[in-house]
C-alpha cells in the first residue's frame, strides 16, 4: 500500500470530517412524520370479512391488509354511527360532545370540541375527508370547519335520507358537498369517494397527510351494481345479504385501489393504515348473517353491536400478523395516532382514551398492560337515561344494563348471565357506571348546539330534517323546529321545499308558514308547487327557533328543506 503524503493525509482527514459531519447532521434532521389513512365503513359487522371467518364473503384486499397488520381483537365502538365518529375524532366519550344519536339534531358535535384533524393540521399535516362525516352539516360543525382542508362528503347520516339534497341520485350519481358547495357527481358513491381520496393522496405524497375515508357503504339502502351481487345470489343467500355482501365486495375493491396507490407512490412503508367499522352488523341481524358467533347486532350493546374489527398496518413499526387482545375502544384512536405521529395535543384537550402505541409496537407488554373500564351507551332521546342500553366493559367482565353480567374470557357469546353469582362485581361496575354518567353529563349537558345563521363563512344555510328538533306544534306530526343562532341582524330570504306527496293529500288550498323567533310570515302555495320563498324577512340577532310548514284544512306538513340566506 502506498503511503500518503502529509498534504494528502490532511485532505483525506478533512474530507472524512465533512462526511462525518454531514452524516451527523443527517441523523439529527427530523424524520418525516408518517401519513395516516383511516378507513371506516358503515354498518359492516365483525363477521363481514373473509379474514374473520365469513364463509361466503370474498374480501381479498382487506384480508391482505389484515395479514399485514397488528390486530386489536377486543376493540369496540358505539352501537350506532354518529356517536362512534365523535369519539374517533376527539378521543372523548361522545356524551361529552353533544353527538348522542344519529338525527333530530342529536348528531351535531359541539364546535368547541377539538378534532384529530385539527390537531394534525397544527403539526403541518394536509387533511382530507371523503365520505360520511355525520357530525353536523352546518357551520361551524362541518368537516371543513373542523380541520379537514379538503372535504367531499354526504350530508347527514346517509344518501337517500332526509338530508340528501333535492335531485340527488342517491348511491348512484349523488349530489355531494365539495368543500361546502353542493355538486352533482357521476358514478357509484364508494367509487367516487375512493377516486377523490386517491387524488388527495397523489397531490400530497411528498408531505405528511391524514386521509379519512369513511364510506357510507354497506349502510342501507342496499344498492350496488348487480355484478357485485351476482356471486352471492348464486350461492343461494337471501337477497338482502347478497346485496350487502356485494356492497362490501365493491368496498374491498376500492380499499385495494387505495393501498395500490400507496405502493405506486412508494409511500406505503411510511403510511399508517387503520381499518375499522363504525358499529355492529345491520340488515339480517343474527339469523341470516354471519356474526362471528356474537350476540346482538347494531343498536345493541351486546358484543355483536359494539365489537368491531380494527387492524393497523405500519411496516416501519408494527409486526404483521400480531394479535393484541387487550380491551380497547374508539376513544383510543385519536391519542394513539397522535402518539404515532409524534404530535402533541393542546393542553386544553382532555382525552378519555389512552394511546395504544406502546402496546401496538410491543414496547409495553400485554401482561403489563393495566386493566381498564370502558363504557358504552346509546338510545333515542334528548338525554341519556341511566341503565338504558348501556354496557360496562373490563378485560374479563361485561355488565349490560346494570343487571346482566358476563365473563367474556369464558363466555364470548354472552350466553350465561352470572350476575347472581358475583354480587360485588356487579355492585362495583354499577358504581363505576354511575360515576361515569355523572361525569360525562356534567361536561356541557346534552342540548344540541345551535345552527349558526348569517355568518359569512356559510351563507346560505341549508336546514334539513336531519337536524330538525321535535316538540313544538304545529309543524308536522312531531312539531319540528330548528334551533338557530342569528349572528347578524338584517334582511333574510328563506326558501321552503316540500315533497310532492305533501301537497297532494289533502288537496289545495295550502298556505305556507314560516316562524323565526317572534316573526311569523305566510303566503298561499298554489298550483301544486313544492317550494316557495319569503323575502325580505327582517330578523334580529340572537337565538331563535325556526319552524316552517304548509297547512290545508287544519292538516300541517313540515318543510323538508329550508335555505336561509342573509341578503342585506
Amino acid at each position: 500500500m502506498q503511503s500518503l503524503s502529509r498534504r494528502d493525509f490532511l485532505k483525506s482527514t478533512a474530507l472524512s470530517a465533512v462526511v462525518a459531519g454531514g452524516l451527523a447532521h443527517a441523523q439529527e434532521a427530523p424524520r418525516r412524520k408518517p401519513n395516516v389513512l383511516l378507513i371506516l365503513t358503515d354498518d359492516q359487522g365483525y363477521g363481514d370479512l373473509g379474514c374473520l371467518g365469513n364463509p361466503h364473503l370474498k374480501t381479498p384486499n382487506i384480508d391482505a391488509l389484515y395479514a399485514q397488520s397488528t390486530r386489536l381483537t377486543q376493540y369496540h365502538n358505539c352501537p350506532v354511527c354518529a356517536p362512534t365518529r365523535a369519539s374517533l375524532m376527539t378521543g372523548r366519550y361522545n356524551y361529552r360532545t353533544c353527538a348522542i344519536d344519529t338525527y333530530r339534531g342529536r348528531a351535531m358535535m359541539h364546535p368547541d370540541e377539538v378534532t384529530l384533524a385539527e390537531m394534525l393540521v397544527g403539526a403541518g399535516y394536509r387533511t382530507g375527508i371523503f365520505g360520511k362525516w355525520h357530525l353536523g352539516d352546518c357551520f361551524p360543525m362541518r368537516a371543513m370547519d373542523k380541520g379537514f382542508q379538503e372535504s367531499l362528503v354526504i350530508r347527514g347520516g346517509g344518501l337517500m335520507q332526509p338530508s340528501d339534497p333535492p335531485g340527488s341520485g342517491g348511491y348512484f350519481n349523488p349530489i355531494l358537498s365539495n368543500n361546502g358547495s353542493l355538486e352533482p357527481h357521476s358514478g357509484y358513491c364508494t367509487d367516487i369517494f375512493a377516486d377523490a381520496a386517491i387524488r388527495f393522496i397523489e397531490s400530497h405524497a411528498n408531505e405528511p397527510f391524514f386521509c379519512y375515508f369513511p364510506t357510507n357503504a354497506p349502510h342501507t339502502p342496499l344498492l350496488v351494481d348487480d355484478k357485485y351481487v351476482a356471486p352471492y345470489t348464486a350461492m343461494g343467500l337471501p337477497e338482502s345479504i347478497a346485496k350487502m355482501y356485494g356492497m362490501i365486495a365493491n368496498l374491498d375493491e376500492n380499499v385495494g385501489r387505495l393501498l395500490q396507490t400507496l405502493d405506486r407512490l412508494q409511500i406505503a412503508d411510511n403510511t399508517i393504515v387503520v381499518f375499522m367499522t363504525d358499529n355492529g352488523a345491520q340488515t339480517g341481524g343474527e339469523k341470516d348473517r354471519f356474526n362471528a358467533h356474537m350476540r346482538g347486532a347494531k343498536g345493541t350493546v351486546y358484543q355483536g353491536g359494539i365489537r368491531v374489527p380494527c387492524f393497523i398496518r405500519y411496516p416501519k413499526e408494527l409486526t404483521a400478523g400480531r394479535d393484541i387482545d387487550r380491551v380497547a375502544a374508539h376513544i383510543d384512536i385519536a391519542p394513539t395516532l397522535l402518539d404515532a405521529c409524534d404530535v402533541h395535543s393542546p393542553n386544553t384537550v382532555k382525552f378519555d382514551g389512552k394511546s395504544l402505541w406502546a402496546l401496538l409496537t410491543g414496547s409495553s407488554t400485554e401482561s403489563g398492560w393495566q386493566d381498564r373500564t370502558l363504557f358504552f351507551q346509546w338510545h333515542r332521546g334528548d338525554v341519556p337515561e341511566p341503565y338504558n342500553n348501556c354496557a360496562v366493559r373490563t378485560q374479563q367482565y361485561k355488565l349490560v344494563n346494570g343487571v346482566e353480567l358476563y365473563d367474556l374470557s369464558a363466555d364470548p357469546g354472552e350466553e350465561r348471565d352470572i350476575a347472581s353469582e358475583h354480587n360485588e362485581q356487579v355492585a362495583q361496575m354499577r358504581r363505576d357506571y354511575e360515576a361515569w354518567l355523572q361525569d360525562v353529563s356534567s361536561t356541557r349537558g346534552y342540548a344540541p348546539p345551535r345552527i349558526v345563521v348569517g355568518d359569512p363563512h356559510a351563507n346560505p344555510v341549508y336546514l334539513t330534517l336531519q337536524d330538525q328538533r321535535s316538540g313544538e306544534a304545529p309543524a308536522g306530526p312531531n312539531g319540528g323546529f330548528w334551533s338557530i343562532e342569528v349572528t347578524v341582524k338584517g334582511n333574510y330570504a328563506a326558501k321552503l321545499v316540500f315533497s310532492g306527496e305533501d301537497v297532494r293529500d289533502p288537496p289545495e288550498p295550502w298556505e305556507a308558514h314560516l316562524v323565526i323567533g317572534g316573526v311569523h310570515v305566510r303566503q298561499p302555495l298554489r298550483d301544486s308547487k313544492t317550494d316557495c320563498e319569503f323575502r325580505p324577512i327582517s330578523l334580529p340577532s340572537g337565538p331563535a327557533s325556526l319552524r316552517a310548514w304548509i297547512e290545508s284544512k287544519g292538516i300541517p306538513r313540515t318543510a323538508r328543506y329550508v335555505d336561509l340566506s342573509l341578503i342585506s
